[in-house]
């Protein structure tokens, strides 16, 4: 529930920063503009971002014949979330990690990496596309494009304020131009990071539900994450923007970098499973390797 409402608080937050830097930029009508601009972006990227991020990745799609064994476990939560069957993609990509896209759960997709399937025991690997199904079944993916499009744009608008000068067609002070234009694209991207973060423990939360074993998305998670330190995701980065899709920030890095990261330290997430381990009953009966 905690982070239900601090993701609804930084969008509400998100949402004031475009629209102030908007009428800064060209009073009321500006604001309008900006919204107007915020509302097409976020229109194409809710119908088209699943099918730009699987082509990105030149993921294919599978099914019981192809990949029977991981098409029924994908069936399987499914069913146990209370979700429609998403599409089913693998990723040929030796690094570990799994994403969930889709505008909504009736047209939804989830993706896993040849890497993590051989990584992980059939346990684990459950635990992460359970995950990936909470993601689906709480619309994260809308959300996660909306923050993302919302920050791509406040960008846009701060590139437009020191260009063309602030309300009214005047020149604006260069200082406070150059402020608006470094300061509101981070204050964007950190928001928009906060949100990432939020809707990651919520979706472990909810994928330990799915799967009734959350000792085994997390011993996923540590392993996950050893792997992601020496081998990198080379379509990850390629396409950076779409990191914050990941079960793991394939793109993670520790020191200053870490206040930039879309998701929250491993070791957080791991710890807030294993106590949420301690007072729920293991699933029992689905093996492992």
């Amino acid at each position: 529930m905690f982070n239900l409402m601090k993701t609804a608080i930084l969008m509400a937050a998100i949402t004031a920063l475009f629209m102030l830097l908007g009428r800064m930029l060209g009073g009321p009508s500006g604001m309008m503009l900006a919204l107007l601009v915020a509302l097409g972006m976020n229109f194409f990227s809710y119908w088209f971002s699943d099918k730009i991020v699987l082509k990105m990745y030149k993921a294919r799609e599978v099914d019981d014949s192809t990949a029977p064994q991981f098409v029924a476990m994908v069936h399987e939560l499914a069913t146990s979330a209370g979700i429609p069957m998403p599409k089913v993609y693998l990723i040929d990509e030796d690094a570990p990690n799994a994403f969930a896209t889709g505008r909504n759960p009736d047209n939804a997709a989830v993706a896993a990496t040849t890497g993590i399937i051989r990584v992980l025991s059939a346990r684990e690997l459950r635990g992460v596309m359970a995950h990936e199904l909470a993601h689906v079944k709480h619309r994260d993916i809308l959300i996660s494009t909306i923050s993302a499009t919302m920050a791509g744009a406040i960008g846009m608008l701060a590139n437009f304020a020191t260009m063309f000068g602030g309300r009214g067609g005047q020149r604006s002070n260069p200082v406070a131009a150059i402020a608006v234009a470094l300061l509101a694209p981070l204050a964007a991207s950190l928001i928009q990071m906060a949100i990432s973060r939020a809707r990651e423990f919520e979706a472990d939360r909810g994928g330990a539900e799915i799967s009734g074993d959350p000792a085994a998305l997390a011993s996923a998670l540590d392993k996950i994450h050893r792997f992601a330190q020496g081998l990198p995701m080379e379509a990850a980065e390629r396409h950076p923007e779409t990191a914050q899709m990941m079960i793991m920030n394939p793109l993670s890095a520790g020191g200053l970098r870490g206040l930039f990261s879309t998701h929250p330290p491993t070791e957080e997430r791991v710890a807030a499973l294993m106590a949420l381990a301690q007072v729920m009953p293991q699933a029992g009966g689905h093996g492992g390797r």
